[in-house]
């Protein structure tokens, strides 16, 4: 990088809650200790990594404005790092988190302090691992309030964080590791969870309830995050609507549904009325199950909790019901493709006065990109486990992507060269053809393996559309953009069409996300105005896609003042 410049970070009054370890005026300061924790669900007891013997991990919430520091110290044998997921780190992509994109990771004993100001964000983001899979416990939410009143106008009577995961009875890190060994697909969780707990549908779970009180009349604001691994989620209150106000941490044009679907990375603020006549109970199931576009084997269970309706004066512990139990009417089928089109099809950017919907209208450069699932040959006296004894990858325009043994954004930063590090990651497939059509078990795709990068300059208005294939399985992609938000401009089934297809785009008010969800056997179509100086890693929130190479380096070049470069490493940054 040719800029060398230091961040003025602005003096804000900082308001947060966690139990700072130090306070000042100016900013918010948390610890983190990654740690391992003995935890029992579906009567299994295993060992899972935890920050603070917590699962899942505490809640940090901030204020718009705020500087943030959190100081993350590895009290295990393994490496280790914390990505915070939405935000964009202005400048400070060194805090950004991913494992050799942006640091190497913090190393057992040590510890990092990530420092990162929360500049023009607000509402529900969330943080995890980004090493492997440890992202299945070391999770947890970040909310930031508004420097303005909220813009939806119902008064709130309380905020509830609502966090989706998986559970695995066995170790989800030797899980990968036996997945890459073997070229197999990795086994499906044993249960999805609410909050960290299975529920009642899971054997040996009355206990790992999750049950959230309401009383009648109020309004709760529901922060809900899809911390899931692998799989797309449908969620429902029965016998009641939600009223969509946020998504991805940017403000929607509000409107009513009987479910959301959201993706693993992504995040939907809704408001909810407790305005149902109760049974004797007092209760409503509330449920997530998948949304299945995969052919291959899915975990199909249903976790569930429940809406438990109270006076002020109730005190007594609440128990979950006894079975049995009826899912709400209004949750879609796991196969339910059209209520999914049409959800994703209501998002708009509020696009207010305050809150613009600051959309590029024209674009500097346009790349077209391929998402694949592919088939390899076994290395030579290797016996593989894939489909047909092959290896399952994954890539993008035909790269897979491979993880250097050191940070890219530090030989980027300082010039530094390195084998399987270049900056011409192709900007359209290697050949054209027919993307959706073609036999789905095509195998060998002289696929490349290595760090090809993106680089662009800053500012540039930039346009990618991301194609799905039919390769071994049309899927849903969650596609993720670190360091900034992007407009989804367009989405549709079947092959981009360069030609027609552009003339149907939404510049007013489309959706302002940091994850998108690619439809299966289609391609959806955003712009990012990339003025974000840094590496920025690009991949699959499906965990399993990236392990197999869903993924690419974006680099931003450094502008011509020096507010729009990078700021220099900390001095703690880990070493490789």
């Amino acid at each position: 990088m040719k800029k060398f410049c230091h961040l003025l970070f602005p003096t804000l009054l900082l308001l947060g809650i966690f139990v700072p370890y130090s306070l000042s005026s100016t900013t918010r300061r948390f610890e983190f200790s990654v740690e391992w924790k003995n935890v029992t669900r579906l009567c299994y007891t295993r060992p899972i990594l935890t920050v603070n013997g917590q699962y899942p991990g505490p809640t940090i919430i901030v204020h718009e404005g705020d500087n943030v520091e959190v100081k993350v110290t590895n009290r295990v044998a393994i490496n280790t790092t914390i990505h915070w997921h939405g935000i964009r780190q202005y400048r400070t992509g060194w805090a950004d988190g991913p494992a050799y994109i942006t640091q190497c990771p913090i190393g057992t004993g040590k510890s990092y302090t990530y420092k990162f100001t929360v500049v023009d964000q607000r509402g529900t983001l969330w943080w995890h691992a980004h090493l492997s899979w440890q992202r299945a416990t070391v999770n947890g939410a970040f909310i930031i309030y508004p420097r303005m009143p909220y813009q939806f106008s119902a008064p709130i009577q309380d905020e509830i964080p609502i966090m989706f995961g998986e559970w695995w009875n066995l170790d989800v890190m030797a899980i990968e590791k036996y997945m890459m060994l073997t070229g197999d697909g990795p086994n499906s969780s044993d249960a999805y969870t609410i909050n960290g707990l299975p529920g009642p549908l899971y054997s040996c779970s009355l206990k790992d309830t999750f049950i959230q009180t309401v009383e009648h009349g109020k309004t709760y604001l529901l922060r809900i995050i899809n911390a899931a691994l692998n799989d797309e989620l449908f969620f429902a209150v029965a016998n009641h609507t939600f009223t969509v106000v946020e998504i991805d941490a940017v403000y929607t044009k509000p409107f009513t549904t009987k479910a959301i679907m959201i993706a693993p990375g992504q995040t939907t603020n809704v408001l909810l009325t407790a305005n149902q006549k109760p049974d004797h109970s007092g209760m409503f199931v509330m449920a997530a199950r998948p949304y299945l576009t995969s052919v291959f084997p899915f975990d199909n269970s249903t976790t569930i909790g429940f809406l438990k309706y109270i006076k002020t004066t109730k005190t007594e512990t609440i128990q979950p019901p006894l079975p049995p139990y009826t899912l709400p009417d209004n949750l879609p089928p796991m196969h339910d493709t059209v209520f999914a089109t049409k959800f994703a099809n209501k998002l708009r950017s509020l696009g207010s006065a305050d809150y613009p919907c600051n959309v590029p209208k024209t674009v500097d450069k346009k790349v077209f990109t391929a998402i694949s699932l592919n088939l390899q040959d076994c290395p030579a006296n290797e016996t593989c486990k894939g489909f047909r004894n092959k290896r399952f990858l994954a890539s993008m325009n035909n790269q897979s992507f491979i993880r250097p043994s050191t940070s890219i954004l530090e030989c980027h930063y300082k010039n530094l060269t390195s084998a399987n590090l270049f900056s011409n990651f192709p900007e359209k497939p290697p050949f054209p053809f027919n993307y959706t059509g073609v036999d789905p078990v095509a195998e060998n795709m002289n696929t490349k393996f290595g760090s090809k990068l993106l680089v662009v300059p800053f500012g540039t208005k930039l346009e990618i559309v991301l194609q799905d294939t039919n390769f071994l399985n049309p899927e849903n992609h969650p596609i993720h953009v670190h360091g900034h938000n992007f407009f989804v401009v367009g989405r549709g089934f079947g092959n981009y069409n360069p030609l027609k297809d552009p003339l149907h785009y939404n510049l007013v008010d489309p959706p302002e996300r940091n994850t998108v969800a690619v439809p299966m056997g289609g391609w959806a179509a955003i712009r990012i105005n990339a003025d974000n100086p840094g590496v920025w890693f690009v991949h699959c929130h499906l965990e399993e896609h990236t392990t197999w190479g869903l993924a690419m380096g974006f680099i931003v070049e450094g502008g011509k003042h020096p507010s729009q470069c990078l700021v220099p490493p900390p001095d703690d940054l880990p070493p490789c």
